[in-house]
C-alpha cells in the first residue's frame, strides 16, 4: 500500500474500488513547494558545511616571511624613493612607465 505526495500536491492512495486522488489549489501547492525548497536547501547546506568543516585542516600562514611566489621583483621601470630621510633603509619603489589615461 503506497502513498505518494507529488510536487503539485496530489495525494494518491489505493481505495476500495480505484485510486483515491485528493487535490489542492495551485497557490497552496506553490507555497508548499517554496517552503519545502527552502527547508531542503538549508538542510543540504548545513550538512555540506559540516562535512567540509570536518575534512579541512586549518592552516596557519606565516605572513611575516617572504615567499618566492609573491615576492616583489623590481624591474627597470621602477624608481626607489626614500620615505624617511633619517632612515635610508625605509624606501618605496614606484613605477616610471605608468599608462596614459
Amino acid at each position: 500500500m503506497a502513498i505518494a505526495n507529488y510536487t503539485y500536491l496530489k495525494l494518491k492512495m489505493p481505495g476500495p474500488n480505484d485510486v483515491i486522488t485528493i487535490g489542492s489549489t495551485f497557490s497552496h501547492a506553490y507555497t508548499c513547494d517554496h517552503e519545502h525548497y527552502e527547508l531542503a536547501t538549508a538542510v543540504i547546506t548545513s550538512t555540506e558545511l559540516l562535512e567540509l568543516k570536518n575534512s579541512v585542516t586549518p592552516a596557519v600562514l606565516n605572513c611575516n616571511g617572504p615567499t618566492s611566489s609573491s615576492a616583489f621583483h623590481p624591474t627597470k621601470e621602477t624608481k626607489a624613493l626614500e620615505i624617511d630621510p633619517t632612515d635610508p633603509t625605509k624606501m618605496v619603489r614606484i613605477g616610471t612607465k605608468l599608462p596614459a589615461k
